[in-house]
C-alpha cells in the first residue's frame, strides 16, 4: 500500500479528482480513519496521512483563470466558487469603474480571501498568465472584448452577445448589430445537461439565461420525446431582484419592489429568443411561446411555471417518468418525488434544478414547476460547470455546495 503525506488540494465529494501527486494515489485496503474519496474511489486515510493546503497555495492551482466583470453580482459567485476550486485560481480581475481597488471594498464578504489580484481595468488586463475566461460583462460589450482576446484561451460568457446563432434576429431583440460574426459561428450553447459533448470541445460557450435554463431543462426532453404539443405553451416566470444586475436603478430600490410583484418585458424580454432557439431545435420545427417574467422581492432564486397541452393519448406518468429517465444521471437535475411542490429556498446558494409535474384541472393539460438559483444555475453554476467540462476536469468540481436554508 502506498501513500503520500501531501494534497495540492483537497475535496470530499464522490467525483472530484485530485491533482499533482494525488492522482496517481493507489490505495490496496482500507485502514480505519477518516473517509475521502479520490477519482470517485473510496478510500481511508489516517488522520496524520494527509495535510491540506491553506489559500497561499492559490497560485499554484493548474488552471489559471480572468474574471472580467467582478463587481457584478455574477462575478462575485465565481469567485465565492472559485476560493474553494481545487484546479481554478484567478490570476486576473477586471472592474472598469473599480480599477485599482481590491475585492473586498467592493464586496465586503470576500475580506478574509487576501490573495486574491486588485481589480484592474479590462484595457489593463494582462492575459499572458492566464488559460480561461470568465467573462461577466453587461450584454453588448462582450463581443468586441473577447474578439480582442488571445485565441489559445477558453472563455465561457456569461452575457447575451452569443447565445442567438442568427445575428439578425440578435440585432432585433438587442438594438446593435453583432460585432463578432465569425465568432458567433464557434460559439457553443451552454445549456450543459444538454449539449454536454459540444460544450467538451468548445473554445467559446456563450452561457445560458437564467430564465431560459429553468425553462429548456423540464421541456427538451418532453418536446424530444413527442409528449407535448408545440403550440400552446404558457410560461409564467418569476426572478429574484440580482437578476436585474446590481446597477442602480429606481425600478430597484427596497421600496419600489418589497410587498409587491412587478411584470415586466411583457411579449418582448430578450430571453424570448433564446427560449424559443433551444425548444425549436429540440422539436426540429419553430415553436413560439407565450412568455411572462416577474421581478419578486427576495434576492435570488427563480421559478418557471410552465402551462403545456399533453399529446393525444400522453398521460401526467408519462411526462414524469420522461424526466426522470431523462435525468437519471444527472447531479444537478432532480425530479422531485411525485406531488412534492418545487421551492425557490430548496435550491438556494445552489447549483440545482428541481422539477415536477402536476395534473391540471383542465383535461389533457399538465403544469410544469422548475426552480433554480437565478445566480447559480441560471448563470455562474452553471458557468464553471461548463468551464470544468471545457478543461477537462468532473463537471460538478467546485460545485457540490448544498442549498442555503433557511
Amino acid at each position: 500500500m502506498s501513500t503520500t503525506s501531501t494534497f495540492s488540494s483537497a475535496c470530499f465529494d464522490r467525483s472530484c479528482l485530485w491533482k499533482g501527486e494525488v492522482k496517481s494515489l493507489r490505495l490496496n485496503k482500507q485502514r480505519s480513519g477518516n473517509r475521502v474519496y479520490v477519482g470517485g474511489r473510496c478510500a481511508a486515510l489516517s488522520p496524520k496521512s494527509f495535510r491540506v493546503w491553506n489559500s497561499k497555495q492559490e497560485q499554484d492551482k493548474e488552471v489559471r483563470v480572468a474574471l472580467l466583470g467582478a463587481s457584478g453580482y455574477t462575478g462575485a459567485e465565481i469567485i465565492r466558487l472559485l476560493a474553494n476550486h481545487p484546479f481554478f485560481g484567478i490570476s486576473v480581475m477586471t472592474a472598469d469603474r473599480n480599477a485599482g481597488k481590491s475585492i473586498e471594498s467592493v464586496f465586503p464578504h470576500f475580506i478574509s480571501h487576501k490573495d486574491l489580484p486588485v481589480l484592474v481595468s479590462t484595457n489593463d488586463a494582462d492575459f499572458s498568465d492566464v488559460d480561461a475566461v470568465f467573462c461577466c460583462l453587461p450584454h453588448g460589450t462582450t463581443q468586441e472584448i473577447i474578439k480582442g482576446l488571445p485565441k489559445r484561451l477558453k472563455v465561457v460568457d456569461l452575457s447575451a452577445d452569443f447565445r442567438l446563432r442568427n445575428i439578425t434576429e440578435y440585432e432585433q431583440w438587442y438594438g446593435q448589430p453583432h460585432r463578432a460574426p465569425d465568432l458567433q459561428e464557434e460559439a457553443v450553447y451552454g445549456l450543459t445537461e444538454v449539449l454536454r459533448d459540444e460544450i467538451k470541445n468548445a473554445r467559446l460557450v456563450a452561457n445560458p439565461g437564467c430564465y431560459p435554463t429553468s425553462i429548456q431543462l423540464p421541456l427538451i426532453p418532453l418536446i424530444k420525446a413527442n409528449l407535448i404539443e408545440s403550440g400552446n405553451i404558457i410560461i409564467d416566470a418569476k426572478s429574484g431582484v440580482s437578476g436585474a444586475g446590481r446597477g442602480a436603478k429606481v425600478g430597484n430600490l427596497y421600496t419600489e419592489l418589497t410587498e409587491g410583484i412587478m411584470s415586466y418585458g411583457l411579449t418582448n424580454h430578450r430571453h424570448v429568443p433564446e427560449i424559443e432557439q433551444g425548444l425549436s431545435d429540440a422539436a426540429h420545427s419553430k415553436i413560439t411561446v407565450s412568455f411572462t417574467p416577474h421581478l419578486m422581492p427576495m434576492s435570488r432564486g427563480m421559478q418557471s411555471t410552465i402551462y403545456v397541452e399533453m399529446a393525444p393519448g400522453t398521460t401526467i406518468e408519462d411526462l414524469y417518468h420522461q424526466l426522470k429517465n431523462s435525468y437519471e444521471d444527472e447531479e444537478f437535475v432532480k425530479i422531485l418525488d411525485k406531488g412534492v411542490v418545487p421551492r425557490t429556498h430548496a435550491v438556494r446558494g445552489s447549483n440545482y434544478c428541481y422539477i415536477n409535474v402536476f395534473p391540471d384541472r383542465i383535461s389533457g393539460r399538465a403544469i410544469i414547476v422548475s426552480v433554480i438559483d437565478n445566480l447559480m444555475k441560471g448563470a455562474s453554476g452553471q458557468a464553471l460547470q461548463n468551464l470544468n467540462i471545457m478543461m477537462g476536469f468532473p463537471e460538478n468540481t467546485g460545485l457540490t455546495y448544498l442549498p442555503l436554508f433557511p
